[in-house]
């Protein structure tokens, strides 16, 4: 009986300790629920019912000189899904009947738009308010499912802007690895080109948070008044030197050619004033998301729509690059301004060969002002000849070409000014005959320049031979209203002394009022205009056409350089496009027109 009432004892010890444990074990799980992971389940039920909206910023707008807009935005509604508020075979199913997507595709998307499963991964961008409406009224059927508006992107159609703006795109995992402000996810908008891509941060502005109570199903209650929205900063806004009206005037003269670009600058400042390259493409497209066959369509294209001609179309400059070559021989002294070398007749024999001359029957013996004004090969070689290849080179990489000009947008190209060492790397070192430089002489061979280096080297001869860089950008407006003005900044001087400039000027003048010029057409009695015809041979077509105008000559307040591919002469088709929009800038001008009827007699 004692060991049992013992036995007993015991078991009742153990049934409390046992409790006793079971007990602590509660309590403990209690303070550890309670104290210990307190703060992280509260967080996990928070965002059950809450969720982190971004706001975000306008993207600041860009304008033209006037203050006339050339990129905006407008409102565009998204669709997204929270994926941890999905339910199964009901979400994506009736989601990709509303929205027009196939199931894989839109689970491809959350996936690869997934932040956490709490926040809203992107599905389509660009619904219509159709869309939108269902999504309100039929909420149930659509779980886990949100829209939101935000502001895209959108740019003035028929302006052809898009080789200085640029365009917008959703950042690639590879741009998102290099976000140092770590601002980005998947899905947000960048500039991807130009002015986009150079000024996104100004443009960009600061994000935006606010915060909205949700059901477990993802109805949306409302504001959650629980945490402090933070309001967007607005991005920045650009105003450019370029004009609209020039802008158009450009774009319009070159819709008629194949493949082009014209690129027209104020030489005082070296102000962008108009820059088009033709064909382009719509910006607007990059705003939402771009199809695969669309992007197909435009990367395929013959025509290069998404080549920037101005800056980075590399071209043979014809005889537009004649100016240096008189102007290195006049510095070096082996021509005076009245210096003849033999006449003229159609040709030039150099070893076995005969170099011809643009005009069959020749010009007859020209000093350099005149061989200048009827664009004269043959003066050419025979001064070439005397530079040689390297003399010559000195002075076209002085004259700025064969490196970039510094225009604050991606891209550029530097064209190429070869020399000895060039022909050396490319022939073998004295496997190549000087004969070369006959052909550098006059602008063609193995030189190439771009449209832009060529404007800014004809803003150096109407401006005293004071280069300054290129630029779009006249002014940034912040968020707060300040204002920064760009300073020009002054690159680089022309190597020609005054007397040599002023020769120059003088050929430029006679090219459009010489009688024996090969711009004549240009010749009106409202202002005085110069400039140089160029006529560049193609290998794979006819020539491309160049023209390089100013006006008014006297004191030059803009440069029009247009070069037309495969398009034959540059007095016939380059130089009725400067004229036009030189016309239209002098138009603004003295508040004057004059005829438009262009009789071409030059055939340079």
């Amino acid at each position: 009986m004692e060991r049992f009432k013992l036995s007993l004892a015991s078991r009742e010890r153990i049934g409390i300790i046992a409790v006793v444990m079971v007990l602590l074990f509660l309590l403990g799980g209690l303070t550890k629920l309670q104290v210990i992971d307190h703060f992280d389940l509260a967080r996990q039920s928070e965002e059950n019912h809450i969720r982190v909206v971004s706001i975000t910023p306008r993207r600041g707008t860009i304008y033209d000189c006037e203050r006339r807009v050339i990129v905006d935005n407008r409102p565009s509604y998204t669709v997204s899904v929270v994926p941890g508020e999905e339910v199964a075979d009901l979400t994506v199913p009736n989601l990709a009947q509303l929205v027009g997507l196939d199931t894989t595709e839109i689970r491809r998307r959350i996936v690869k738009n997934t932040v956490s499963r709490y926040q809203p991964a992107a599905v389509k961008k660009d619904i219509s308010f159709d869309v939108v409406a269902v999504l309100e009224e039929q909420h149930t059927r659509f779980p886990g499912v949100s829209y939101h508006m935000e502001r895209v992107r959108q740019y003035v159609d028929s302006l052809g802007a898009e080789t200085f703006t640029g365009h917008v795109n959703e950042i690639s995992r590879e741009e998102l690895k290099q976000d140092s402000e770590n601002d980005l996810r998947l899905g947000s908008m960048i500039g991807k080109k130009a002015l986009e891509r150079k000024y996104d941060r100004d443009l960009r502005g600061i994000k935006g948070v606010d915060h909205i109570e949700v059901y477990a199903s993802g109805q949306v209650l409302g504001p959650y008044s629980g945490r402090a929205r933070k309001e967007a900063v607005p991005g920045d806004d650009l105003i450019l030197t370029i004009d609209l009206d020039l802008q158009r005037v450009a774009l319009q003269a070159l819709d008629t050619f194949c493949c082009g670009a014209v690129v027209a600058m104020d030489p005082r400042t070296g102000g962008i004033l108009a820059m088009t390259s033709y064909p382009s493409y719509d910006a607007n497209i990059f705003s939402s998301v771009i199809s695969d066959a669309h992007w197909q369509a435009i990367s395929s294209d013959t025509n290069h729509p998404l080549l920037n001609r101005p800056i980075s179309g590399q071209y043979p400059p014809g005889s537009t690059l004649k100016l240096i070559t008189v102007g290195a021989g006049l510095e070096e002294r082996l021509i005076t301004p009245n210096s003849v070398f033999k006449p003229c007749t159609g040709g030039f024999w150099f070893g076995d060969r005969v170099f011809h001359c643009w005009l069959s029957r020749g010009h007859g013996a020209l000093n350099a002002v005149h061989a200048i004004e009827q664009s004269c090969d043959i003066y050419m070689y025979q001064l070439g000849l005397q530079l040689g290849v390297d003399g010559l080179s000195k002075y076209i990489g002085q004259c700025g070409f064969g490196r970039v000009t510094g225009i604050e947008i991606a891209g550029e190209l530097p064209g190429l000014n070869p020399n000895s060492g060039y022909y050396d790397s490319t022939y073998g070192k004295n496997r190549w005959t000087k004969g070369l430089v006959l052909n550098n002489a006059i602008g063609q061979g193995e030189i190439l320049t771009t449209p832009l280096q060529l404007a800014q080297f004809y803003c150096g001869l109407g401006n005293n031979g004071k280069v300054f860089r290129p630029h779009l950008v006249k002014e940034i407006v912040r968020a707060n209203g300040k204002r920064v003005t760009t300073t020009p900044q002054h690159s680089f001087d022309l190597p020609f002394s005054p007397e040599t400039r002023a020769l120059l000027m003088e050929g430029l003048r006679l090219v459009v009022e010489g009688e024996h010029g090969t711009a004549r057409s240009l010749r009106n009695n409202l202002y005085s205009i110069g400039g140089k015809t160029g006529t560049a041979q193609n290998p794979h077509g006819l020539e491309h056409a160049l023209f390089v105008g100013l006006a008014p000559l006297e004191a030059p307040e803009i440069v029009v350089c247009a070069i037309v591919e495969n398009a034959g002469h540059g007095s016939e088709v380059a130089a009725p496009i400067v004229g036009k929009v030189i016309r239209a800038y002098m138009s603004k001008k003295l508040s004057a027109n004059e005829p438009d009827d262009l009789t071409v007699e030059g055939t340079e």
